[in-house]
């Protein structure tokens, strides 16, 4: 009796060393869980901004105001301006191919 008894204070002890074990898993997965969660939020606000910073970026009056003041762009006068269609390049490049 008293080696049965003995057996199952052995069993108990690590049944409860187990548990511990458990528990402290749980606690670090959980912090690490929280850290990754707190890393999340951080990327989706960066993310907000950087979506904000290029809507900003791409706008056609910004780009044209930084092509006047940078670069010293002017737009041409409409008589300069020829419209030229892909269809029409294509035929041209494709003469010009056949005459050479």
């Amino acid at each position: 009796m008293f080696k049965l008894n003995i057996f199952f204070v052995l069993v108990s002890i690590v049944c409860a060393l187990g548990v511990v074990t458990s528990q402290h898993t749980v606690r670090k997965l959980f912090m690490a869980l929280e850290k990754e969660k707190e890393i999340e939020q951080k990327l989706e606000v960066e993310w907000g901004r950087l979506q904000l910073e290029q809507s900003t970026l791409i706008m056609h009056g910004r780009i044209e105001q930084i092509a006047k003041e940078h670069l010293k762009m002017v737009v041409p006068p409409a008589s300069s301006i020829q419209i030229v269609s892909i269809n029409v390049a294509e035929d041209r490049s494709k003469a010009g191919a056949h005459h050479d």
